[in-house]
Parts: C-alpha cells; structure tokens; sequence
C-alpha cells in the first residue's frame, strides 16, 4: 500500500531531484518490410512506422500530464537497416533514402530520435553490412533524427578488426560531413562490442532480432536523486553508502516499471524491459560525476574513482532487479562527458583524462562516451581507442562503446557546444603514439577462452 510519505517523497524527487523518465522508447520490427523493390521498401518502412508510432507521443504526454512525472523523450528504435535493406540495397547510396525515409516518419510522429541505423559485423561484414556503414556519413549529414550504431565485436564471436578499422575511418568521414554542426554526426554514432537488443536509450538503439513485433521500453534516470540521498550519509561507512544507493535505485526503477506499464497498457504494445541507467545532463545537480564526488573524492578522475563508480554501478544494478522482473538494456551509470558538467569541470582541472575514463569504462554501463577529440587525429588512432574498448568489454563480458567526436578545425584548448541534452566538451588530448600498424593488420580477433560455455 503506497502511503502518503511515498507520495510527498516522490514529489519532491521530481520537483527538487530531477528525478525523470529519460525515454520511452517503441521498438518497431520492420522484418516485414522486406522487399527485393526500393521503393516498395521506403513505403513499407514509413507505413509501418506511422501506423505503430502514431500515438506515441500523445500518450507519453498524456501520462506526463495525469501522474506529474517529467517524460523527456518519446522515441523510436528499429529493427538494424542492414537487415532490411539488404535485399533492395546495392550501394550505399541506397541505404541513403532509408535513412531519409526513417528521418520523415519521425518527424511524421513526432519523436526526437529513432535509432536502428544500425549494422551487426562482430564476426563478418556482409556486402549489405558494408554498405550500411558507408552510408552513414551521409545519413546522419542529411537527416536530423537518425541514431546509427555498429557491433563490431562480442565475447562469444571475438573483434572483426576490419570492422574497427573501418570505423574508424567512418567516424573521421562523419566529422567531415557535418563539420558545419561542429562534428554532430559523431554524436549520433556508437560503436559497440556486446551491444543489447533492448536498449532504449540513443544513440545506440535499435530493435534486435529476437524481439515481438513491437514493444515498449523505458530508460528511467536520477543522479540528482541519487547525490541527495549520499548527502544525508555523509562520512557513513561503506555497507551505510551501498544501502543507501541500493534503496533509492529501487525507488527511481518503480517508478519507471509504472511508466512503462500505464504507457504498454494504453498502446496495446508488450512491455519489454526498464532500463535504471543513471543517466546525466549538463543541468547542475544532475551529474553522475558529483555522485562519485559526494562519496569522497576531491574531484572525479582521482585515484579511487573507478572504484567509486563499481560500487555505484553494481548498488544502482541491485536495487534495479529488487524493483521490477524486467530491467535490461544497459543499467547502471553513464559517463558522457558532454552531457555532464562534473565530467566537463573535471576535464578542464585536469584531473580527468581519456586514459582514465578508459579505465572506467571497466566497471560503468558503457564506455567512452560523447568525447570531443582534436580533428586532426588520425583514422587508425580512432580505431585504436575503439578496438581498446572492444577488448575491455569482450574479456569482461559486459557491454563497452564509443561515441567519439573529433571536431573538426578545432583542437586542444578549444570548446565545442553541441546543444541541448548533448551539451558541451572541452577538446582532450589523444595519445599521439600510432597504432596503424596493428590495425592495419586486419582480420579478426578471436574470442577469449572464457567464451566457450557449452
């Protein structure tokens, strides 16, 4: 029985907390769409889309309303388009109009972002495969809400070092293609290795393979809830800390389990998962960064803080799976440094490098995550950060990606401002050592001895 302490404990997490559900998201199969015809094809897609999406919106709008819970986005993931255009596609310029067909039915129904631009070459690369993913530069430069994502790599299959090579190659093309936004495409690529078929939140959504043919999945978010909460337990003892974390992530995940239920219900559309990835903004108070701070350290990137963010990510995990049978997607905290201003003040003090967000993408939900880099960094040392990432999260079967933008005419000293819930960033520094020869090898690399689990 929800008691009125509950209520006015809610109220105030959304009023002074920040407290929010970050996404609906409805993933759309389009296997169904399949068809040898180009054009049959875009009309498919784009009938499918506005017919199942069509009241998305309104009722994300409609409970944001009646319950008082803030709903930041509406969106849409899709079945990975290397899938569905294969049959009609055979240039990347193909691929193009699918992507311009996607961009018009989000507009049509309303959401900001729809991921599935998407390919999945953790093992090999299809003639589709690499068609996608010489499409994108142009996708993402000619379309406003498209999300692309990559799977270059996984425990079970190893990395497809071609893959990597390749993308890193792309990234660099995407800067170059929206240089005039300050390198925005980057923001809307991820390059994954173990990338989740429910994750609901962009840029790396899509609607994997082996889901219904809709479904409905919710990405709620608290840091600032969260921060509150360890302000009470100041210079408390550890068991004290991870209660306490465990707790108010059981309380932000029912909330988001209610969300998604009301919104299943009034879309006749399966619920799927709740995704309690702690996700930032470049709000003040809404920073995973002054989380970790709040535990102890001086400033985020100090020794102890990969440690501090273990602790906060597996405490966020246990409260999550206490409070719905249904958490997935990726589900802990998130590090983008754009997006967050501890990360952003603690770049610019210096006490937090690209080496030691490496080193924290060990233990977090993702990896590097909205980096500005210098424009002038090579292909082959993209792809060596990538393939850095790839590994950290094939030996420790978890899931690793990057979203790094390497913006163009700017370079280290300078600040890039991507607007809105993308933020801003400092440029950092990359090692300026070369890889090329090790990426330049080609081939693959073959999964780790504890992959073989039969």
């Amino acid at each position: 029985m929800i008691n009125i302490f509950e209520v006015n404990e809610t109220n105030k997490m959304i009023e002074q907390e920040m407290l929010d559900v970050r996404t609906i998201t409805l993933g759309i199969s389009l296997l169904d769409c399949c068809d040898t015809d180009l054009d049959r094809l875009n009309a498919r897609i784009y009938e499918k889309i506005t017919r199942v999406g069509k009241d998305l919106v309104t009722v994300g709008k409609d409970i944001e309303r009646e319950y008082g819970i803030p709903i930041v986005n509406k969106r849409i993931s899709v079945t990975p388009i290397a899938l569905v255009g294969g049959p009609a596609c055979r240039s990347p310029e193909d691929f193009v109009t699918i992507a311009q067909t996607l961009d018009r039915a989000a507009k049509e129904v309303g959401v900001n972002f729809l991921g599935g631009y998407s390919a999945l070459v953790s093992k090999g690369m299809t003639t589709a495969d690499r068609n996608l993913i010489l499409s994108i530069p142009q996708a993402l430069a000619c379309t406003e809400r498209i999300c692309s994502s990559v799977n270059i790599g996984s425990t079970k299959t190893g990395i497809n070092m071609d893959a990597v090579k390749l993308m890193g190659e792309i990234v660099l093309s995407t800067a170059e293609a929206t240089k005039d936004q300050n390198s925005l495409g980057c923001a809307k690529l991820v390059i994954f290795c173990n990338a989740p078929d429910d994750n609901p939140f962009m840029a790396g959504a899509f609607h994997g393979v082996t889901e219904g043919d809709a479904v409905i999945n919710v990405g709620v978010s608290g840091p600032g809830v969260v921060k509150h909460a360890l302000e009470a337990v100041r210079g408390k003892n550890f068991e004290v800390l991870c209660e306490t974390v465990k707790k108010t992530a059981f309380k932000v995940t029912r909330m988001g389990q209610l969300v998604a239920l009301e919104a299943s219900e009034r879309l006749g559309i399966p619920f799927g998962i709740v995704d309690l990835s702690l996700a930032p903004t470049p709000s003040v108070g809404d920073s995973v960064a002054e989380i970790l701070e709040e535990m102890g350290l001086e400033s985020i990137g100090a020794p102890g803080t990969t440690a501090a963010l273990a602790l906060l990510n597996d405490q966020v995990k246990k409260g999550g799976v206490m409070a719905s049978s249904f958490v997935g997607g990726l589900s802990g905290a998130f590090i983008p440094v754009s997006e967050d201003q501890g990360m952003i003040d603690a770049v610019n003090r210096g006490a937090l490098t690209i080496e030691k967000l490496e080193a924290m993408t060990s233990v977090c939900s993702v990896g590097l995550d909205m980096i500005a880099i210098p424009g002038t960094t090579p292909a082959t040392t993209i792809a060596g950060i990538i393939a850095d990432e790839a590994a950290i999260g094939m030996i420790n079967q978890k899931t690793t990606a990057v979203r790094l933008i390497p913006v163009i005419g700017k370079d280290i000293g300078d600040t890039v401002e991507f607007g809105g819930l993308l933020g801003y960033a400092p440029i950092q520094p990359v090692n300026k050592f070369s890889c090329a020869d090790f990426i330049n090898r080609g081939g693959r690399i073959p999964a780790p001895i504890h992959s073989f689990k039969n």
